[in-house]
């Protein structure tokens, strides 16, 4: 059996502590190989692999796509909530189906989009074919993660019926409307701050510009480990194009502010590459609250925006004036998807309770279940 899980269960560390009273011995901390046990054991005692699924996200809370294969079986499973994303491809010719957290995996293998996995449902493909069991569906309303939308889905990807491309250039429009400001240019932070820019300069009438160049080969610097890296994965990662922003009142677009220091970095290029004036515009309200639900944002401690005002955060990371997206705006980034967004690590108020603790390793040293970076 293979397992593959993007999300995060709330309830990992409860039962992994009853899992190894029953005998079970964990290799690591992550909440996946929580769920690969409950799937043994479950197994054990159904006639098949779907029911085992079925039993095991009885016990299972928080968020989760899964895609599970057998000898003989593919079966993708989603939380009743629909937190993350998964869909179903179908490959060339007849010849399969395939699974994915986007859909633009399914474009780079040839294969068709068929429509997503709803939320709480079982899909099997196996030699007879495609069914699916939808005893958990619409047990819990469906709150998928806005932030999919606003920094983790490839723009050419389509969840939930919405193109993440329009959603970002509608996130750039409504920044426009809620923070306009007299500039010369509009550029966006690479690589997810570019459609929301856009979407700006074309709802204020600013002119668009290419403001920085990215090094390809360095990764998302807001989850590495140290302060240090981070900095130092900033420097080499952006590149400020001098002829787009000298002398100029510029406008910058970024999908959001973490720590800080990241922002204050970019900022710094600008300045440094002659910009006049630097306005600051986040396409996402402020990170005031840590997220238990796949998306690595850290302790309350480290997040600028828990005890800053936004007139302080805009002198911390350098900007001549700063505008976030409004909570109600960030809610219609994807109008015609007919669900519910996730928006706790802005508000606070989470669609499940959060976790009371975390997964720890043999020598009691806490250590974050979050993984950002786990796709199918």
């Amino acid at each position: 059996m293979a397992v593959c899980h993007n999300g995060n269960l709330v309830n990992a560390p409860k039962l992994r502590r009853k899992l190894e009273m029953s005998g079970s011995i964990f290799h690591g901390t992550s909440d996946t190989e929580v769920i690969a046990y409950l799937l043994t054991q479950n197994r054990l005692l159904t006639p098949n692999i779907e029911m085992a699924v079925s039993r095991t996200m009885d016990e299972i809370e928080g968020a989760y796509s899964l895609v599970i294969m057998t000898h003989t079986k593919l079966i993708a499973a989603r939380d009743p909530h629909g937190f993350r994303p998964l869909c179903i491809g179908e490959l060339p010719n007849g010849s399969g189906y395939a699974f994915a957290s986007e859909s633009c995996a399914l474009d780079a293998v040839g294969a068709k989009f068929v429509r997503d996995v709803r939320p709480g449902e079982i899909v099997i493909a196996d030699h007879d074919g495609l069914r699916c069991i939808d005893t958990h569906c619409g047990t819990a309303p469906h709150t998928m993660c806005v932030f999919e939308y606003i920094y983790f889905a490839r723009p050419d990807s389509v969840l939930e019926g919405t193109c993440v491309h329009e959603a970002r250039l509608q996130a750039g429009r409504f920044l426009a409307q809620e923070h306009p400001v007299e500039a010369d240019v509009v550029i966006g932070a690479p690589d997810s701050g570019l459609d929301a820019a856009l979407g700006y300069a074309q709802e204020s009438g600013i002119p668009y510009g290419i403001g920085f160049i990215k090094n390809k080969y360095v990764g998302r610097t807001f989850i590495q480990g140290s302060q240090a890296q981070r900095e130092n994965s900033v420097r080499i990662k952006l590149n400020a194009i001098e002829s787009t922003v000298r002398g100029k009142r510029v406008v910058l677009v970024d999908d959001s502010i973490v720590r800080g220091t990241t922002s204050a970095r970019t900022i710094r290029l600008l300045r440094e590459a002659g910009a006049k004036e630097v306005h600051y515009r986040i396409s996402a309200p402020p990170f005031a609250h840590p997220c238990y639900f796949g998306t690595d944002i850290p302790d309350e401690k480290q997040l600028i925006a828990t005890g800053h005002t936004v007139e302080e955060i805009n002198k911390l990371v350098g900007s001549d004036t700063l505008g976030y997206l409004s909570i109600e705006h960030v809610q219609q980034l994807a109008i015609h998807s007919h669900c519910g967004f996730c928006t706790g690590c802005f508000t606070g108020q989470y669609p499940v309770d959060p976790p009371e603790e975390t997964m720890d390793i043999v020598y009691d040293k806490p250590l974050s279940t979050s993984n950002p970076n786990k796709k199918l």
